[in-house]
């Protein structure tokens, strides 16, 4: 099976796998241990913290480990609603086209009295901030809007997003799954209160992420009586699968403009080789660095994106019909219905995402069969 899927999860690195055991075999211990075996365990615990607080050019003391990014997401919105700069304000700004993990956490603070305005997107999938600013009110306390699509690859305007918060005394929740890895953080992180990371996105294992909470922030524990990660979250600590993220994290930052440069030039001889039917294909993204070049969302005019995906998958590659966590789901991509595209184009969409060992063969191949999909729906 030759994988187009990178955007859904990624293969885990070897040497990220490697650590991964030797600390599950080696060092077991609990962090919350007093003996020396809990120590061992805490000070890699503590050192893989300073790591990726390093690569994000953040306060460690701001990093938390969860689960994964639907975790982080859920928990950083809680502990920014949870602090004093959000007491008495009950307006919520976000967007159409979020995870489904921030859609859900918006839905259960709306039961809870919370006022949420969702914005759509342009045309271009991308946020407009003259509609983000008069949709703010006096008691808006929080705006969550993802810094990268997973379902098209736009990049919003974080940095403008953050200097209106700025100004209006928001709380800022960005979910950043979809960036960390591809582009560098370090500026996107100095303007949001928390944000999000998943380690399966970036060769790292499944089940481990990182939700950082800005900490000159007083905020409350979710969960009463939570005592590990200082009240973030409860459970023992997944040391093993924090070690392997940490590698994987530090091999995707030292190869990203390699692998940045490697994906833009898969993604232009993608678009050349569908030349032949240029005319009955839509490309969905942004403009020049607005757009991550990993991600390719398109359509075939004429032809249902499950239709496109099981024919590849049965030629032998993997693709996908937009975000994984809504895979099931009769309606189009949240993407698609954010940018007003009619149902039935919507439902067209599909998502090809490249990753570091993708080939230049096997992605001209990928895009001869969808050149032989759409000739084959004509017949």
């Amino acid at each position: 099976m030759k994988y187009f899927d990178y955007a859904a999860t990624t293969p885990m690195d070897l040497e990220a796998a490697q650590i991964y055991v030797k600390t599950a075999t080696e060092y077991y211990g609990n962090t919350g241990s007093l003996h020396d075996a809990g120590s061992i365990a805490k000070d890699i615990l503590e050192n893989c913290r300073r790591e990726l607080a390093k690569m994000l050019g953040v306060d460690s003391s701001g990093i938390y480990f969860t689960s994964g990014g639907s975790e982080s997401n859920y928990l950083g919105i809680q502990a920014l609603l949870s602090s004093q700069k959000a007491k008495n304000k009950h307006h919520i700004i976000s967007s159409l086209a979020e995870h489904t993990s921030i859609r859900s956490t918006l839905e259960i603070l709306e039961e809870r009295g919370y006022e949420v305005t969702l914005l759509p997107f342009n045309e271009e999938g991308q946020i407009d901030i003259a509609m983000l600013k008069e949709a703010t009110k006096e008691n808006t306390a929080l705006i969550a809007i993802q810094h990268g699509n997973s379902e098209i690859g736009t990049l919003q305007p974080i940095a403008e997003i953050g200097e209106w918060c700025r100004e209006k005394d928001i709380l800022f929740h960005s979910d950043s799954v979809h960036t960390f890895g591809k582009i560098d953080l370090h500026s996107f992180a100095n303007k949001v209160d928390s944000f999000s990371m998943s380690a399966h996105k970036f060769y790292g294992p499944k089940g481990i992420g990182v939700g950082y909470v800005n900490p000159k922030l007083a905020w409350m524990p979710h969960y009463p009586g939570t005592t590990h990660e200082n009240g973030f979250r409860p459970g023992t600590l997944n040391v093993p699968a924090i070690a392997a993220m940490t590698i994987a994290a530090q091999q995707m930052t030292a190869r990203q403009e390699e692998i940045y440069a490697h994906t833009a030039h898969l993604r232009q001889l993608f678009i050349t080789a569908l030349a032949e039917i240029k005319d009955r294909v839509t490309i969905y993204s942004a403009k020049g660095e607005q757009q991550l070049p990993h991600t390719l969302a398109m359509r075939i005019h004429g032809v249902e994106g499950q239709w496109a995906m099981l024919e590849c998958n049965r030629r032998g590659y993997a693709i996908s019909t937009g975000s994984a966590c809504s895979t099931g789901l009769k309606a189009p991509a949240k993407t698609m219905t954010a940018m007003n595209v009619p149902d039935k184009p919507a439902k067209e969409m599909i998502r090809i995402s490249f990753g570091r060992d993708t080939s230049e063969q096997d992605a001209a191949e990928l895009a001869g069969i969808l050149v032989q999909i759409a000739k084959e729906s004509m017949l």
